[in-house]
């Protein structure tokens, strides 16, 4: 008895040969929501195939070198891509480089320096032992991604921006520490200033970089109108400092150079207006108003432009979640249609967009046919012209719908003469008794 497998094929019998079988298009058959595909069924030993065809290994993974991996895992996507409770970790380090930074400001004033340091100090050695584990944890939570496995890809992932940031920050803490606990007055007050690249630890807050991808897309999406508004901005600058200077220099001395005029139009244009040099003659002044009002236009520009891209952005951002959301669903509807409308043999009228289907893949009904030369087949099969386009429905009664065994269909191997002969007359045989 012949043995249908799941996928359409057939499972050879015992000592026999292979037989070739087609995805069931039979309404009667199991395998309807298939495609029309050639499946040739292999012996049971094929299921147990890698994709590469080479046999799997008996043996299971051991379990210790599992847990070993899964552990990686784990702690690599909680500290490189965190999600759900793993933010709770990163809040618990946000807040603790922050508490860093403010008694960092509160050691510079005098009234809160003895209190401060003492709390900075106890606090500087927390952060230290954290990012320090934390540092190390990193590396070797790497390894369970291929391009940073080995000491080499260890390496490499050392040389990431965010990691050599974190070198450079334990460094600095490190020596910060050890000249402070020395006592050395001449060497806490030298390296004192190392303190402040502690503030680089809050860039490691966004260590996938989001904010400055974020950031560099929009000004590169609007590149064109911020080099325009920064242009003739400069434009501007450069020319009313040079007017003012020209009509000032006699008279006023807080323009005695032309680095004064310069200074005196940057914090002009730009609306800050320190108010530490101006002009005191009526045609400085004039030349400072009709300035003012068109240059503070230009410099106020960008902000604008950058302000409507980031808000372009997000919106942008938002349409792609929901599209990815739908793409799944739509692409599974159109593929289930395509099937449907390209398998069905009573429209007629789809022969012509299914052609390359019908011509390379779909194939009438499901059927078996008897040991024959397979190189053969599949030969004829790509040469055939298609089956839909010249098929001739068989008559039948109006009342009904054409069924499958109505269609007609011709044969994949036309003009056959000599031994291929018999073999023809046998499957056209076989397919009248199948019918009956």
């Amino acid at each position: 008895m012949v043995k249908k497998s799941a996928n359409g094929g057939v499972y050879p019998p015992e000592g026999g040969e292979k037989k070739v079988g087609f995805v069931g298009l039979d309404p009667g058959a199991a395998e309807t929501s298939r495609d029309g595909a050639l499946l040739i069924a292999g012996s049971e030993t094929t299921k147990r195939a890698s994709i590469l065809c080479r046999p799997r290994q008996g043996g299971r993974a051991n379990k210790r070198n599992a847990g070993y991996r899964k552990l990686q895992n784990f702690l690599y996507n909680a500290l490189e891509r965190p999600r759900g409770w793993a933010f709770i970790y990163h809040a618990y380090v946000f807040v603790l480089v922050f508490s860093c930074l403010v008694l960092s400001v509160f050691a510079t004033i005098k009234e809160f320096k003895k209190s401060s340091e003492s709390a900075l100090y106890i606090l500087e050695i927390v952060t230290i032992v954290v990012f320090g584990v934390e540092y190390i944890v990193r590396i070797w939570a790497a390894g369970c991604c291929c391009r940073y496995r080995g000491w080499r890809g260890r390496l490499k992932f050392a040389r990431k921006p965010f990691c050599i940031i974190d070198m450079m920050v334990l460094i600095a803490s490190v020596s910060v520490l050890a000249a402070g606990s020395q006592g050395n007055v001449f060497a806490t007050s030298a390296i004192r200033s190392l303190r402040f690249l502690q503030i680089l630890r809050m860039l490691r807050m966004d260590r996938r970089g989001g904010t400055w991808k974020l950031l560099g897309s929009v000004v590169y999406a609007h590149s064109k109108e911020l080099i325009t508004a920064w242009y003739i901005g400069f434009l501007c600058l450069i020319l009313a400092s040079f007017l003012v200077y020209s009509v000032e220099k006699d008279d006023n001395e807080m323009f005695e150079t032309y680095a004064d005029a310069l200074w005196w139009g940057m914090i002009t244009l730009t609306t800050i207006g320190y108010g530490d040099k101006f002009p005191i003659t009526w045609n400085g002044r004039l030349i400072a108003a009709a300035f003012s009002m068109i240059g503070v236009a230009f410099f106020a520009l960008p902000a604008g432009i950058l302000g409507s891209g980031f808000a372009l952005k997000v919106q942008e951002q938002h349409r792609q979640k929901h599209f990815e959301k739908r793409r799944n669903p739509a692409a599974g509807l159109i593929q289930s249609a395509w099937r449907f409308y390209a398998t069905n043999l009573t429209r007629t009228d789809l022969f012509a967009t299914w052609d390359f289907y019908e011509q390379n893949v779909s194939v009438p009904m499901y059927r078996l046919i008897p040991p024959i030369n397979q190189l053969d087949l599949l030969r004829s099969l790509k040469g055939k012209t298609g089956f839909r386009k010249d098929a001739q429905p068989a008559e039948s009664s109006p009342s009904r719908k054409p069924s499958l065994k109505d269609k007609v269909f011709q044969s994949p191997s036309k003009n056959v003469s000599g031994k291929e002969s018999k073999t023809l007359a046998r499957r056209r045989a076989w397919r009248t008794a199948r019918a009956e």
